[in-house]
């Protein structure tokens, strides 16, 4: 047995190697998951993903999540999809549908033809006809556009493992129908609140927000929270959006402490030629003042640190708790 165990361990050395080797290419570009399910919200990712990711060192990655055999009953369409990427194909099956639609959504029709190599890859799944199926368009800038269609158990479970063969720098959900915060969400999360707890990337959940204007950054003082603020002005500026720093004490003998570290961050943003708007200093209970405020913009930041994953589940954390309950969409940053 010796010889063959050799031969195992050299083949997933190698395999594990050049893994690595595509991670650390990776982590040069700035990359998006825009999660879609077919809802208004999601096609919103893909808008902000559009926008954030005008530039040649950003790519956008299109996810869908069907489960194990889901939609393919037919035992001949089985065996035509087996041979061949199912994205190749134009069935009438929604991932598919979806998938195309995010991508005519980032690229149009002329511009795929004449700009665009397009990569097909497939990968079996044990148990499901149809398992994973990925087209790349790439330009010659390196640029790629990824629509990836994925088979897993279920579909947090298969979001959470498409973050692990990134790396992302960002991921976009469309909004949850329902945000639990008690202790029996451990049942019965949503798939976005499943998803927001566990993904150790920043994640953005994306809502409506016509007529809104500029970024609200919440910061609360922290050495972390000024790098959330540092990190989401560098964006808002990307795309040419407006910054506004809030604050919020709780009681009115903070608010001289608050204003004082809005000031400074203020400052510091200015000495890395970032403008900002007038900041604000609010008091109250911070969700609900986050959240009063934040509805006038058409994203709110937060950040989040120190809170274990178990402690969010049974009690919560300001910015878990807005990115269930805001009417913007909600950049979470980690």
């Amino acid at each position: 047995m010796k010889p063959f165990e050799d031969v195992d361990s050299g083949f997933y050395a190698e395999a594990e190697r050049e893994l690595e080797a595509i991670r650390e290419e990776r982590r040069k570009r700035f990359r998006i998951l825009v999660c879609l399910d077919g809802t208004e919200e999601s096609y919103e990712g893909v808008k902000i993903a559009k926008e954030i990711g005008a530039s040649d060192d950003c790519d956008i990655i299109l996810l869908y999540v069907r489960t194990v055999d889901q939609g393919l009953r037919s035992g001949g369409l089985q065996m035509r999809v087996a041979r061949q990427n199912m994205l190749e194909w134009d069935l009438d099956l929604p991932g598919i549908q979806y998938l195309k639609l995010g991508r005519n959504m980032l690229i149009g029709a002329d511009e795929q033809r004449n700009e665009w190599q397009t990569i097909s890859s497939h990968k079996a799944i044990r148990g499901d006809p149809l398992g994973d199926n990925k087209i790349e368009y790439r330009k010659e800038s390196g640029k790629s556009i990824v629509l990836k269609l994925k088979t897993a158990p279920d579909t947090a479970s298969g979001i959470l493992d498409q973050y692990e063969l990134g790396p992302y720098n960002l991921m976009i959900i469309g909004k949850p129908s329902r945000w639990r915060g008690q202790v029996k969400s451990l049942f019965r999360m949503s798939v976005v609140q499943r998803v927001a707890m566990l993904s150790r990337c920043s994640v953005m959940i994306a809502r409506e927000t016509p007529g809104r204007e500029g970024y609200l950054i919440c910061h609360d003082g922290s050495e972390h929270s000024m790098d959330a603020v540092r990190r989401t002005a560098v964006l808002a500026q990307h795309c040419g959006k407006k910054v506004t720093l809030l604050g919020v004490a709780k009681v009115e003998e903070e608010r001289g402490e608050v204003e004082t570290q809005l000031a400074s961050a203020c400052a510091k943003l200015d000495r890395i030629g970032i403008p900002t708007e007038a900041p604000i200093c609010d008091i109250g209970d911070p969700v609900q003042r986050i959240l009063e405020v934040g509805k006038h913009f058409e994203l709110i930041t937060v950040s989040e640190y120190g809170n274990s994953r178990l402690r969010r589940l049974f009690g919560g954390s300001v910015a878990f708790d807005v990115l269930g309950a805001a009417t913007s969409s909600v950049l979470d940053v980690k």
